[in-house]
Formats: structure tokens, sequence, C-alpha cells
């Protein structure tokens, strides 16, 4: 069970490091809940944004790729007409 010990020492020295870093061991509770809250939603925004994005952007790459291989797929326009 070191393992698990060291893993949780480590966490917590890296959560006293982000603490020092942002200065938030200076702040009252309230405004920690408020900082660390206002933290989170942005990472889950920005991981959610990533993701989409992401999807999207590899969706189109292997599309391109598709077309230059040889497989094209067929244009909405001509299943239109």
């Amino acid at each position: 069970m070191d393992v698990k010990r060291s893993t949780l020492s480590y966490l917590y020295w890296l959560f006293c490091q982000f603490e020092l870093i942002t200065c938030s061991y200076l702040m009252e509770p309230w405004e920690k809940v408020l900082f660390y809250s206002f933290n989170l939603a942005m990472a889950g925004l920005l991981l959610y944004t990533a993701y989409v994005c992401l999807a999207f952007h590899l969706s189109s790459a292997f599309q391109l790729l598709g077309s230059f291989l040889g497989n094209p797929r067929e244009n909405a326009l001509s299943v239109v007409k």
C-alpha cells in the first residue's frame, strides 16, 4: 500500500503547489469555493470544446483522405438533382 500512500502524498503536494501559485491559500473558504468552481467549469468547457472540435476535424480529415484514396463520398448536390 506504499504506492497508494505515495500517490496521495504527491497529489496533496500538487494541490499545495496549485494553492501557492494561485495564492488561493490566502482566500476565505467561500472565496475558494467560487474560485475552484469557476476554474473547474472553465476546464470542463475547454475539454468539451476540444472533444467536439477534435471529432469534427478528424471526421473532415478522414473524408478528405478518403477522397484522395479514390473513395469519394457522394456530393449532396448530386443527390438533390
